[in-house]
Formats: C-alpha cells, sequence, structure tokens
C-alpha cells in the first residue's frame, strides 16, 4: 500500500504474517496502514495471547488516518493499549501480554521523522544504504545479561533464558516504552518484525534478502517464507515499509498494486538515538 508522509515522501509497504510450522493459534497481530507500522506479539507463557496482542493493535488503530503523529499521542494510546490488555479475562493468578514495536509519522522542526516505538522483544530496524541496524533494544533477560558483559551476543542466542521479556503491555507495574526519533530519508526501508523471524535467521541474512527484493511486499513474503523454511518455530510476522520521494509516486503506486497481506496462506541515515524523556 502506499501512504502520505509530509510534504515530499510517499511511503510503500508490505506484511506478511503466518503462524509457523509447529504453532496451532497466531498470536501475532499488526497494523500497516496510514501513518502507523506496528507488530504485537502475545507473549508465550500467557493466556489469551492472541486476544492480547488484537487488542494492543485495536486501541492504536485510531492513529492510522491522523497523519503526521506527536509522541504524546502514541503514549496516550498504548496507555489504552495497556489498560485493554490489562482487562482480559484469564485464570488466577496469570495474565495476559503482548509485545509491541513499530514506527510512526512523526516529525522534527518540520522535517519528517519516524517514531519508533518498543516494549518487549520484537524489533524495529532500519537499512539504509544496503546496511541494516536494530533501532530497538530487546527488553529481555539475555539483553541485560549481553548489556552487563555476563554472556556475549552469540551466547544469547541459545540462552535458555532468551524468551523471558523484561516489559510487555499487559504487566504491571506499566511497561515504559522506548521511544526514538529516526529521519526518514528517500531510499531507507524499515522493517518490523516479531521474533520469529529474528529467532529463525540471523540478522545478516535478514539483510541479504532485503537487498534481493526491492518491493516491500516481496521482502516480507520471503523474509516469512525463510524463516518457516528454517523451522517456523513460532509465530512469524513482517512488516517492511519503503521511503518513496515524491517524484517516486508513479512508481510507488505500482508497488502498491502487490497483492497485501490477506490471502489464503496467511494464518492470520545511521539512527538518530534520542530517547525522549517525560514523555508518558
Amino acid at each position: 500500500m502506499t501512504a502520505r508522509a509530509g510534504a515530499r515522501h510517499h511511503l510503500v509497504s508490505g506484511a506478511r504474517s503466518h503462524r509457523g510450522m509447529r504453532r496451532l493459534l497466531n498470536e501475532d497481530s499488526f497494523v500497516a496502514e496510514g501513518s502507523i507500522f506496528v507488530v504485537a506479539d502475545g507473549m508465550g507463557g500467557h493466556e489469551a495471547g492472541d486476544v492480547a496482542s488484537a487488542a494492543a493493535i485495536e486501541a492504536v488503530r485510531p492513529l492510522v488516518g491522523l497523519g503526521v503523529l506527536a509522541a504524546e499521542d502514541v503514549v496516550a494510546h498504548l496507555e489504552i493499549a495497556q489498560a485493554a490488555v490489562r482487562s482480559i479475562d484469564t485464570a488466577a493468578g496469570r495474565g495476559a501480554g503482548t509485545t509491541f514495536t513499530g514506527v510512526v509519522v512523526a516529525e522534527q522542526d518540520g522535517e519528517p521523522y519516524w517514531l519508533v516505538v518498543n516494549v518487549g522483544d520484537s524489533r524495529t530496524y532500519q537499512m539504509s544504504g544496503g546496511c541494516l541496524e536494530q533501532v530497538s533494544v530487546d527488553h529481555s533477560e539475555v539483553e541485560e545479561l549481553v548489556a552487563a558483559g555476563t554472556i556475549t551476543r552469540a551466547e544469547a542466542a541459545t540462552h535458555p533464558r532468551r524468551h523471558v521479556v523484561t516489559r510487555a503491555l499487559g504487566s504491571w507495574p506499566a511497561p515504559e516504552p522506548d521511544l526514538w526519533y529516526v529521519p526518514m530519508v528517500p531510499g531507507d526501508r524499515m522493517v518490523v518484525c516479531s521474533d520469529g523471524l529474528t529467532g529463525e535467521l540471523a540478522d545478516a541474512r535478514i539483510a541479504e534478502v532485503l537487498r534481493e527484493h526491492a518491493g516491500p511486499q516481496e521482502a516480507a513474503d520471503a523474509l516469512v517464507a525463510e524463516a518457516l523454511a528454517a523451522g517456523g518455530r513460532d509465530n512469524v510476522t513482517v512488516v517492511v515499509v519503503d521511503v518513496v520521494a515524491e517524484r517516486g509516486r508513479a512508481g510507488a503506486d505500482a508497488a502498491a498494486a502487490v497483492p497485501g497481506a490477506e490471502d489464503p496462506w496467511d494464518d492470520t541515515l545511521p539512527r538518530e538515538n534520542r530517547e525522549m524523556e517525560g514523555v508518558g
């Protein structure tokens, strides 16, 4: 699909979600439309994960048609999402929960920017100049161990507690989202995904697949297909968003004609790291 982003850019996006090869239910949800491109992953070990992720996405869906968004708008809707997930009925002593990550259209000093938001261990990446960089920081036990120098990044990939998240919508106290502003540059590509992708493919392979596929829908399809071929042990969801300059509108419209995420296959510049303070 194509969306306008400020006065000079258009966005072309594609998305794919699949339950994986071992799961009976897809607990991932996403929205990739208008001003917002986000993924929520109902967490394993929590009841009603599919309901939780869907509730979080529905809470932010009103942002879709609002154009350029302020951080305060996003945080306010995340608070609504938190309340919605907390209200889900589960068995005594257990609670629903979900990760939440992605990008929304924003501005800084009149210039188009991405606002990256993250709670949990789903990920948001930026590809610029053919190089892939993880923008979000995983809220997980192993990420804390890596940051502390206790284990290496390689050890984290197989650590027995690698799936334990330290922040999630639905937890209490309410989690504080991480927020960053990233310049919106024509030619750049943003990738938002659940850990069903990153648990199967290394970042280097994700980057290769992204370089091999010019269209965002093709790229999303290919990444999900590779994750499934690699084992598909979890639900996998991928959203790919390309930034296209205004003069590229005709090409963007053509790309938008690529089939979207709903078909019978479905089951359901370097970063400017300015973490916002005093928001939320």
